[in-house]
């Protein structure tokens, strides 16, 4: 799949993408308040799998790979959303915010190219590395000396572990190599992500955890159909049409749009230090990924869905 390196990015898919990336923040806390964590997880990612296989194969996309690149697009996979989702689901179900969980993610990015700094030897700018601090600093005045409104200790760190596993799953594309077909990779990642989140949750969960049927398969359909499909959908469009990095560069405008979606809809409120932070942060972690060189674009799967 070819890709652009410019920077210009269509307004409505732009805007689109945003959302509904937003609205993985709302879904998810929605979802595990009506079922346990990794059974909703192991459910989502069942029916994401069945659609993006139907839409592969409706939109007659090659399925080619090579047996060393399936086993390392389904290791990445595990990691990206197994893992990563495992993790963030757990700190929801330990009470952490839905713009928190947010913040965390928006970090990612400029996180991972200062792992790929470490790990890799790969150069990164000094506002890289100022907009990282930038946005922790207002991640931690978000946080604030009390951490009980954010679930306690337990799900801030929860969720601080699932930011590390994305960067890690995102420096894990690198490792796959090839770049096979989006539609088919997603599939494969979210058909071996399922059967360990659903033995995980059969076995510490029970074999029916779920306390709100009606909310927990609208949650369940929006997660996979929204989230998903519709997500890797417009990130697939915003990479060829303005480049990864440009796509990247949106993530920074998730945490305000969640923190508006989670007043609305889960009645989540900050105080005027809390929106002070979340303005720090998104400054920061603007400034770092929008100066992010588009000289080595990465994979399209590398941004990642929610």
């Amino acid at each position: 799949m070819a890709q652009r390196t410019g920077t210009s990015l269509p307004l409505v898919p732009a805007a689109a993408f945003v959302l509904v990336w937003s609205s993985g923040y709302i879904s998810g806390p929605a979802a595990v308040h009506a079922a346990a964590p990794f059974s909703v997880l192991g459910w989502r990612f069942v029916l994401a799998a069945v659609l993006a296989v139907g839409l592969a194969l409706a939109l007659r996309r090659p399925s080619r790979m090579d047996r060393a690149t399936l086993g390392r697009v389904a290791a990445v996979g595990l990691v990206m959303n197994g893992l990563q989702f495992g993790l963030m689901y757990v700190a929801f179900d330990f009470g952490l915010g839905a713009t928190l969980a947010s913040l965390f993610h928006a970090l990612s990015p400029v996180l991972t190219a200062l792992l790929a700094a470490a790990l890799l030897g790969e150069r990164v700018s000094a506002v890289q590395v100022v907009g990282f601090v930038v946005g922790v600093a207002g991640v931690l005045l978000v946080l604030g000396s009390d951490l009980g409104h954010a679930g306690g200790p337990v799900a801030v760190l929860v969720g601080c572990v699932s930011m590390l596993t994305l960067s890690l799953g995102t420096l894990g594309q690198r490792w796959i190599g090839a770049q096979p077909d989006l539609l088919w990779s997603a599939a494969v990642q979210f058909a071996v992500s399922a059967p360990p989140l659903l033995v995980l949750g059969w076995t510490t969960e029970g074999a029916w955890p779920v306390t709100d049927g009606r909310q927990a398969l609208v949650a369940v359909l929006f997660l996979a159909i929204v989230n998903s499909i519709v997500g890797l959908v417009l990130l697939s469009l915003l990479v060829l049409r303005g480049g990864s990095g440009a796509a990247a560069s949106l993530f920074f405008l998730s945490p305000p749009v969640t923190a508006v979606l989670a007043w609305l809809v889960l009645d989540e409120t900050l105080s005027p230090a809390q929106l002070v932070g979340l303005v720090v942060a998104v400054v920061g972690v603007g400034a770092a990924t929008r100066t992010r060189r588009p000289a080595s674009p990465l994979p399209v799967q590398d941004v990642g869905t929610q």
